[in-house]
């Protein structure tokens, strides 16, 4: 990918929309590109963060372990985004895995210097409080739904709110991200289907009557 391509993409990006050409170029320069294949390893849980991560290609999950083993999907992530950005602003260890699903690639800035060089910036400032500010915000969704809505509704405000994505995502990861089985998401999404609320084929799922699907959580 060339720089041109890169200043590109992150120019379309809120977090770096208003900086000047000349700071993104510098931003560039402090960075690398690292390409991944689908199943590798962006950062594990409990180890240091030394790069502010942007999301160039691919999809990535992120995921916690329990002590027997088995995986805790919190969220995935399609390009552009950034990526566990508190881990850097905080100085803290990551508290999950991040694991692409798909082969990606993702730019890593060095922190360090641009916590120095730019971090004292209030544009910059003020789009990092609204990328934490837009994580609070699906932590909190993510706590809600689990805790006060049944599996119908829960899967209806998924699939109303992450319109957008349904195209890249597979059913295993729906079922994963709602927290549970592919059999009982297969079951809702049948239902849903035969209300002539949605309309489904073995690898996506259109919206049919979006209005129909709010009134399972709202």
């Amino acid at each position: 990918m060339r720089r041109s391509e890169i200043a590109e993409k992150l120019k379309g990006f809120y977090f770096f929309r208003h900086i000047e050409e000349e700071r993104l170029q510098r931003i560039i320069e402090i960075s690398s590109i690292v390409e991944y294949k689908r199943g590798s390893v962006l950062f594990y849980e409990g180890e240091e963060a030394k790069s502010l991560v942007v999301l160039l290609e691919g999809m990535l999950q992120i995921y916690k372990t329990d002590r027997k083993g088995n995986r805790i999907i919190l969220h995935h992530f399609v390009p552009t985004a950034m990526i566990a950005e508190i881990v850097n602003l905080e100085h803290m260890k990551y508290p999950a895995t991040g694991e692409f699903e798909s082969d990606g690639k993702a730019l890593l800035i060095n922190y360090e210097i641009f916590e120095k060089e730019f971090l004292k910036d209030p544009e910059i400032s003020l789009s990092f409080i609204k990328s934490l500010s837009k994580k609070i915000k699906y932590l909190e969704n993510v706590i809600a739904t689990n805790m006060v809505m049944n599996s119908t509704a829960r899967v209806a405000k998924f699939i109303c709110e992450h319109t957008n994505e349904l195209a890249h995502l597979k059913k295993s990861m729906i079922a994963a991200d709602l927290n549970m089985t592919p059999e009982t998401l297969s079951r809702i999404l049948k239902k849903l289907a035969t209300l002539g609320l949605i309309e489904k084929s073995s690898d996506s799922i259109k919206i049919i009557d979006k209005e129909g699907l709010e009134t399972y959580y709202l």
